[in-house]
C-alpha cells in the first residue's frame, strides 16, 4: 500500500518540480497544451456521443424504411429520426420529389396521398436525374456535419507533439546557456533545467496519443455512416425511379 501511495505522489511531485523549473515559454506552452488537452478531449467525448445518436436512429429510420413498400410511406407517416443524416437526406429529397411534381402547394403531403393521381403525375428522366443531383448535394452537405470539428481534432494529433518539442529545444537551450552564465557543469546545476524542458514532450504526448486514438475511431464510425448513407441513397433513388418515372 505504501508502496503504491508512493508510486502515485512521484510523478505528480515530479510535474509539480517541473513546472517551478521551467521558464516562461515553457510554462506558456505546457498552457497552451493543457486547454488542447481539454477541447480535444471535449470535442472526442461529444463527437462519440453524437454519432451513437446517429448510428442508433439511423437503424430505426432503416428498419421503418425497408418495412414499406412506397418509397414515400415513412415521410407520409411524419415518422421522425432527427439524429439520422440518412433520414435528413430522405425527408429533404421527398420534399424536393414533391417540388418536382408541382403538388407542394403548402403542403407537400399531397403528392402522398391514396387518392393521388400518379398516372398523371410522374417524372420526366430530366426531373429524375435533377432529383438525383438534389439529393447528391444533401448527402454532401451531411459528409460535413459529420466530419465537422474533425479538422480541429486532426490538428491536436499532428501539433501537439511538434509544440511539446519546441518547449523542449527551447528549455535545453536556456539550461545550457544558464549553465554557462553560472560556469559550472555539474549535474545538478543542468538537470533541473532539462527536466522542465522534457516536461513539455510528456504534456504533448499526453494530448497527441489520445487524440490520435479518438480521431481513428471516430474517422471509421464517420466513414461508416457515410457509406451507409451513399448506400441508402441509391436504394431510394432507385424506388422513386421504379415508382414515379414516367414509362415504368
Amino acid at each position: 500500500m505504501i508502496f503504491s501511495l508512493t508510486t502515485l505522489q512521484m510523478p505528480l511531485a515530479d510535474f509539480m518540480f517541473s513546472i517551478r523549473e521551467s521558464h516562461v515559454p515553457g510554462r506558456i506552452i505546457v498552457l497552451l497544451l493543457f486547454i488542447g488537452s481539454i477541447y480535444a478531449w471535449t470535442i472526442m467525448i461529444s463527437k462519440f456521443s453524437e454519432l451513437s445518436r446517429a448510428r442508433t436512429a439511423t437503424r430505426r429510420f432503416l428498419l421503418a424504411f425497408r418495412k414499406e413498400k412506397e418509397p414515400t410511406s415513412v415521410f407520409v407517416r411524419r415518422q421522425k429520426f432527427p439524429d439520422s443524416p440518412l433520414y435528413e437526406v430522405y425527408e429533404k429529397t421527398c420534399i424536393a420529389l414533391a417540388g418536382e411534381l408541382e403538388t407542394i402547394s403548402g403542403n407537400p403531403d399531397e403528392l402522398f396521398m391514396a387518392d393521388f393521381d400518379r398516372s398523371r403525375n410522374q417524372l420526366s428522366s430530366h426531373q429524375l436525374e435533377t432529383l438525383r443531383n438534389i439529393a447528391d448535394r444533401l448527402v454532401s452537405d451531411e459528409n460535413l456535419l459529420l466530419e465537422n470539428r474533425m479538422n480541429i481534432l486532426a490538428t491536436a494529433v499532428t501539433t501537439a507533439p511538434f509544440l511539446g518539442l519546441l518547449g523542449t529545444v527551447w528549455g535545453v537551450m536556456s539550461a545550457f546557456a544558464g549553465m554557462a552564465v553560472v560556469g559550472t557543469a555539474t549535474l545538478s546545476a543542468v538537470a533541473p533545467g532539462i527536466a522542465a524542458a522534457l516536461m513539455t514532450t510528456v504534456m504533448g504526448l499526453l494530448v497527441a496519443l489520445p487524440s490520435t486514438v479518438g480521431h481513428n475511431l471516430l474517422i471509421g464510425q464517420i466513414s461508416q455512416l457515410q457509406v451507409e448513407t451513399s448506400n441508402f441513397l441509391k436504394e431510394f433513388m432507385d424506388k422513386i425511379r421504379n415508382s414515379y418515372l414516367q414509362g415504368t
